[in-house]
C-alpha cells in the first residue's frame, strides 16, 4: 500500500496499539485504500463537535434479498429517523455501504443522509461477506482514528446485515474479520453487531461468532417483514443509546441487544 492518507491512518492506529499486526495485514496486503477512502466522507474540520458517534449500516444486496428489499429500506430509514429524533443528533455521522461495496452514504451528518429506496437499492449480487466486512470495519477504524488524531473522541456502532453465509469473498476469511472486530472491541469504544435474516438453513450465530461478533450483539430475525422491522428497531435503540451515552459509554455496560 502506498503512503496514502488512508494507509497513514491505519499505520498510526497500528503504532498506537489500536490495530493488531494481523488486522493491519488484512487491510494492507491488498490495497483497500480507495475502497476505504470512498466511505470516509466529511472532513474532520467540518465537524463542530468535541465528540462524535459513527453509525454504520451494511445492507446485504445479494440476489436472495430481493424479497426483503422494501423491508430493508424501511429498516435502514427507521434507524436514521430514530437518530434524527435524538437530542445528540448533531454529533452523529452515518455511513451506508452495501454488501457488494456500493457506498450510498459516506460518513455524513444525519440531515444529509440519502435514504434507501427502490431506486438506489436493487439486490441482485453475491455475498462477499468477509471481504466487505474487512473494508467496512477498516473504514470505521480509519474514520475513528482520523477524529481521535484531531482531538475529537469517537464512538462507533456498526451493523452487518446478511441473509446468507459468505459465498463470494476472494481475499478475506472469517479470522481476518474476527481480528478486526477484536481490535475494535479492545479499544472499548466500538460496537460491532450482526443481523442474520433467516434463509432456512444458515446458522447465523455461528457465522457471526466466527467473525468475532459477540452473541449479545447478534440479531436473528425470521424471514417475515415484521421480524426484520423489529430487529432494525432493536438496533436503532442501541444506536440511540450509544449517541446519548458519552459520559458512560462502554460496550459492556450497554449489555447487548437483550438489555
Amino acid at each position: 500500500m502506498s503512503s496514502s492518507p488512508v494507509s497513514q491512518l491505519l499505520e498510526d492506529a497500528h503504532a498506537e496499539g489500536v490495530l493488531s499486526p494481523t488486522s493491519l495485514q488484512a487491510l494492507t496486503t491488498v490495497d483497500l485504500g480507495a475502497q476505504i477512502q470512498a466511505g470516509l466522507g466529511i472532513s474532520v474540520d467540518d465537524v463542530q463537535s468535541s465528540e462524535v458517534v459513527l453509525v454504520t449500516v451494511m445492507p446485504d444486496d445479494s440476489g436472495s434479498m430481493a424479497s426483503h428489499a422494501r423491508t430493508v429500506c424501511e429498516g435502514h430509514n427507521l434507524v436514521l429517523d430514530a437518530l434524527l429524533a435524538s437530542q445528540q443528533k448533531d454529533g452523529v455521522l452515518f455511513h451506508t455501504r452495501y454488501l457488494n461495496g456500493f457506498v450510498l452514504n459516506p460518513f455524513r451528518p444525519l440531515e444529509d443522509v440519502v435514504r434507501m429506496h427502490d431506486k438506489n437499492y436493487d439486490p441482485d449480487q453475491g455475498t462477499p461477506l468477509y471481504d466487505q466486512a474487512v473494508v467496512l470495519l477498516g473504514t470505521v477504524l480509519a474514520k475513528a482514528q482520523e477524529f481521535t488524531r484531531n482531538g475529537v473522541s469517537a464512538r462507533t456502532v456498526t451493523l452487518l446485515i446478511t441473509d446468507g453465509a459468505d459465498a463470494h469473498s476472494q481475499r478475506a476469511r472469517a479470522r481476518e474479520v474476527a481480528a478486526l472486530v477484536e481490535d475494535l472491541r479492545r479499544a472499548e469504544n466500538h460496537i460491532v453487531a450482526g443481523m442474520g435474516i433467516d434463509d432456512g438453513s444458515t446458522d447465523f450465530r455461528k457465522v457471526f461468532r466466527s467473525m468475532g461478533i459477540e452473541d449479545k450483539w447478534i440479531l436473528t430475525p425470521g424471514h417475515n417483514a415484521q421480524d426484520i422491522r423489529k430487529a432494525f428497531q432493536v438496533f436503532s435503540q442501541s444506536a440511540v443509546r450509544v449517541s446519548q451515552g458519552a459520559a458512560t459509554f462502554h460496550p459492556s455496560a450497554l449489555g447487548g441487544f437483550g438489555a
